[in-house]
């Protein structure tokens, strides 16, 4: 299993010099491997236990390093879409989301609203840098949740790109990787108005407002029909309004999140003229069939998508969202105290990128094996977390620098073993 590690840190050796692969390697290494906040001085501890090199080796390296982070993102990108989606349309999830930061002089940070403790009647702003991420979508070999593994990211500027320039630029620069494949994107309501404005082969799939201005498509010429071509149709009621009709419902089974569930649905075909323009959407109303959650209103470009293929999918979007508070809690991706050139942007990439290099490790590794642990108060656990995997990747390289000469350990299997374990878990 070590050797599967190797190989796929390996793979990024060709984005660097071979000076600055070996801090690369030793940095994610150490990051694995340390408890508590994942400083680059505390990191540099473990990657250089001996003092190889100094400290601002690895300061250097993210700050002004000569080696550039679209490189790695796609031999990423190239690696992941090979190992769980050689074949077929890409899914595809966007998002953002903040990092916090203190001290004024970090480069590019700035004052942002913080979505996880704002509220819609009260609005919390944070200091931090603000990530764009684009993740591709895994269902792993257990069943139960996607997961969603970060194949790419920019970073929003105060003054800089609109997130919605940043959007289109980073689907652009994966669609220039693999340029003979479909996608299917999906992101939050806040990101709709990219319906119209994404690359023949995007397939965008998001949240429609209640309220909005829904026309029918525009009705066929007749011949020698003197004028412009209308661009829509007749209006059409909102999606509220339609929402409280009583007819046209019909009931389906979806998978949301690895769970069946009964819904109703209502479809229809309609421009969102003011905001997707003429590319016309898919309306998909979902309600809940016993009545317990509210309706809700989803749209996507691709015509030919069933509802039950729309609502899963949207359904699944939450994945990004374990991704950004996993590689906060686990990985300490807000921690690095980095604050000048490129340092700060490249240290919240990397801990994106071991992200997905340890779940693509684990599953490679262990696949459909029970070796998640099994604790009193949680005997039923059906799958393994993000945690999990990192415990047991942890254990790996723990017992290969522990143990680096000898296949049987000097301490005895019961000692070795439960220290491995202990150090494994700690975080």
């Amino acid at each position: 299993m070590s050797a599967s590690w190797e190989a796929t840190l390996a793979s990024f050796a060709p984005a660097f010099t071979a000076p600055s692969f070996r801090i690369f390697a030793r940095l994610l290494c150490a990051w694995v491997l340390c408890p508590g906040r994942k400083a680059i001085t505390r990191l540099f501890g473990i990657a250089e236990p001996e003092g190889g090199r100094a400290h601002d080796a690895y300061h250097r390296f993210l700050r002004a390093g000569a080696w550039r982070m679209s490189s790695l993102w796609r031999l990423l990108a190239l690696l992941l879409v090979a190992a769980f989606r050689p074949e077929g349309r890409v899914p595809l999830d966007l998002d953002d989301t903040l990092f916090h930061k203190s001290g004024r002089r970090v480069e590019d940070a700035a004052w942002w609203r913080d979505a996880v403790r704002s509220t819609g009647q009260n609005v919390v702003h944070a200091f931090g840098l603000n990530l764009l991420v684009l993740s591709l979508r895994v269902h792993p070999p257990w069943g139960g949740e996607p997961l969603a593994l970060p194949l790419n990211m920019r970073l929003h500027k105060k003054g800089g790109k609109p997130l919605f320039d940043l959007a289109r630029e980073v689907i652009g620069e994966v669609l220039s990787w693999f340029p003979n494949r479909e996608f299917d994107l999906c992101a939050d309501g806040f990101y709709a108005p990219l319906a119209g404005s994404l690359p023949r082969g995007v397939f965008f799939t998001s949240r429609l407002r209640r309220d909005a201005a829904l026309f029918n498509l525009p009705p066929q010429r007749k011949e020698g029909q003197r004028g412009r071509p209308r661009k829509k149709g007749e209006r059409l009621p909102t999606p509220l309004e339609m929402a409280r009709a009583q007819v046209g419902w019909r009931c389906v089974s979806t998978e949301e999140r690895g769970k069946a569930r009964k819904r109703l649905v209502l479809t229809r075909v309609a421009l969102w003229y003011w905001v997707c323009g003429e590319t016309p959407i898919l309306m998909v109303i979902s309600r809940d069939a016993e009545g317990r959650e509210r309706d809700d209103f989803l749209f996507t470009t691709d015509l030919g998508a069933s509802p039950e293929e729309v609502i899963a999918c949207y359904a699944g979007r939450w994945a990004i969202e374990d991704t950004f508070r996993n590689v906060k809690q686990y990985l300490g991706g807000q921690d690095p105290q980095t604050w000048k050139g490129k340092g700060p942007e490249r240290a919240a990439a990397l801990s994106f990128l071991l992200y997905s290099l340890v779940w693509r490790w684990y599953i490679e590794t262990q696949g459909t094996r029970r070796s998640w642990r099994l604790l009193p108060w949680y005997q039923k656990k059906a799958t393994p977390s993000f945690l999990d995997a990192l415990a047991s990747l942890r254990g790996v390289l723990w017992r290969q620098r522990l143990f680096p000469n000898s296949e049987s350990p000097s301490l005895l299997p019961e000692i070795a073993d439960t220290l491995i374990d202990i150090l494994s878990w700690a975080a």
